[in-house]
């Protein structure tokens, strides 16, 4: 599963819009968006903020593995 569609999945399994994520990552809905359609590389400081928020790991989000669990 690429990368967008797994940033999706978490987003909508937690009821939240585009937007709702560009203010937890200080991006506009635009941006987020691109995110999310693969038009645009994720900066590695706004992936890991999105693995934080989801409680997931990096390599889950690069699907690197299949399990979501952070090693923390």
């Amino acid at each position: 599963m690429p990368l967008y569609e797994r940033i999706r999945n978490l987003r909508e399994d937690k009821d939240l819009t585009q937007t709702d994520m560009g203010k937890i990552l200080s991006c506009s809905q635009r941006v987020y968006s691109n995110y999310e359609r693969g038009d645009i590389d994720i900066p590695t400081t706004t992936l890991i903020k999105i693995a934080d928020f989801h409680e997931v790991s990096v390599d889950y989000l690069l699907n690197r593995t299949d399990n979501p669990n952070t090693n923390i």
